[in-house]
């Protein structure tokens, strides 16, 4: 038992480093670059490999002060990834292989580490959704899962396939989401910006012009006077003030559930921008449910990442009294019913999915059409924002210029 277990045991797989090297090739052709190996020993062979006489070996330094010139992982860079990966072993390549290549491939010093651990690992006899798990930073939960599910059931390469085509959605949709957010924001911010410099620069001095005046001024001007004696004076307060209220927002955001939670349902409620996000969280438990059941995951805890992937308090609950139902045997189309959250063309598709055994592929469709509303939704909502933007300045601008006008007009009447 001793033997056998010896001869189980896992190698402790060591760490990555990254070398620069120079070297010269075969045309006797000066070169150099960068490559991730585990030691010199290692880093030479794979020169030797390349056809490349290695002359000067050293690790790369390390950054100072943490500061580096490799970019962060990003979101898009592991769909990237997985799509390459998906690629690679549709072609044949080995897993290993693949991901060696990939990580050497990629110009991100990052990735090329993060790849470089992996592989180690895996080649080295860990399964690789475990290699994955010690990255949760990049690598959630349900990724790891369903890379899981496809090594239990020999089908990687088509959940490879399934977990990018998953990913890329996600972050396109991502990407609209923020563009629609965005604009809004852009709105405020562009208004409130040139507000604040006409209040405090320009006013003013209207302002001791009117002073010289000894007439009275009209109660609008009054009003925008006032607004701007106090901008004047206490300025700081009201950047003070509007800083502490991000903050505390940001805070409590991380540290509160509940108020998450009311966060989400206010932002379904807002015009134009509330219904983005409503398709948009459909769209998710829409393509969320869809990969995960393809893949061989049982619709209970497929639902389960559905809840987690939806991205709004509201979906998370109703998805999750759907699950509960569904768990005491309850069709999943008749559980949503009772549920206020999902349409009925969502409710009717699901229906049709059960009854014919094609659920996964009815989900897909539902996933498509609602990315492809929040797509026309973000498009409308640029087209009508930019002519809003214009109005808006238009009204605050020429509101003060109206203002400041006002006494010279009335002083013109009298003349």
């Amino acid at each position: 038992m001793a033997i056998a277990s010896a001869q189980h045991k896992v190698v402790k797989p060591k760490p990555v480093e990254v070398f620069l090297w120079e070297g010269m090739n075969r045309k006797g052709k000066k070169i150099k670059g960068e490559l991730s190996a585990t030691n010199l020993m290692e880093l030479k062979a794979q020169l030797r490999k390349q056809g490349i006489t290695p002359l000067k070996t050293k690790k790369k330094p390390k950054p100072f002060l943490g500061m580096s010139g490799d970019k962060a992982i990003k979101p898009m860079d592991i769909a990237v990834i997985t799509r390459q990966i998906a690629t690679m072993l549709g072609a044949g390549v080995p897993l290993v292989q693949s991901i060696e290549m990939i990580g050497k491939g990629n110009p991100n010093g990052n990735i090329r580490k993060l790849l470089g651990d992996i592989g180690n690992k895996v080649q080295s006899g860990l399964p690789l959704s475990e290699c994955l798990r010690e990255h949760r930073k990049y690598f959630d939960d349900l990724y790891c899962d369903l890379v899981e599910s496809g090594e239990q059931s020999g089908a990687l390469e088509t959940i490879f396939d399934r977990i990018a085509i998953y990913k890329e959605k996600a972050e396109i949709l991502k990407s609209k989401i923020k563009k629609a957010m965005t604009y809004p924001i852009a709105i405020l911010v562009i208004a409130s910006i040139v507000t604040s410099i006409l209040l405090i620069f320009v006013v003013p001095t209207f302002a001791e012009i009117f002073e010289g005046f000894g007439a009275e001024l009209p109660g609008f001007t009054l009003f925008v006077l006032g607004i701007s004696d106090f901008m004047v004076a206490y300025w700081w307060v009201a950047l003070a003030a509007l800083f502490a209220t991000g903050y505390l927002h940001k805070q409590t955001h991380l540290k509160s559930q509940d108020y998450r939670d009311k966060v989400d349902r206010i932002i379904l409620k807002l015009p134009v921008v509330g219904a983005i996000l409503d398709k948009a969280a459909i769209a998710r438990f829409a393509r969320t449910l869809s990969t995960t059941f393809a893949a061989g995951v049982p619709l209970i805890d497929a639902l389960a990442s559905a809840a987690g992937a939806s991205g709004n308090a509201v979906y998370r609950d109703g998805i999750n009294e759907i699950r509960a139902e569904v768990t005491s045997g309850m069709q999943m189309n008749l559980a949503m019913r009772n549920v206020p959250t999902f349409p009925d063309m969502v409710i009717q598709m699901v229906a049709i999915g059960e009854e014919s055994g094609a659920l996964d592929d009815m989900l897909a469709k539902v996933a498509t059409i609602y990315e492809q509303e929040v797509d026309d939704a973000v498009d409308n909502l640029t087209a009508l924002l930019e002519p809003l933007i214009m109005a808006v300045l238009g009204v605050v601008i020429g509101g003060l210029i109206i203002a400041m006008y006002l006494p010279i007009f009335a002083m013109g009447s009298i003349i």
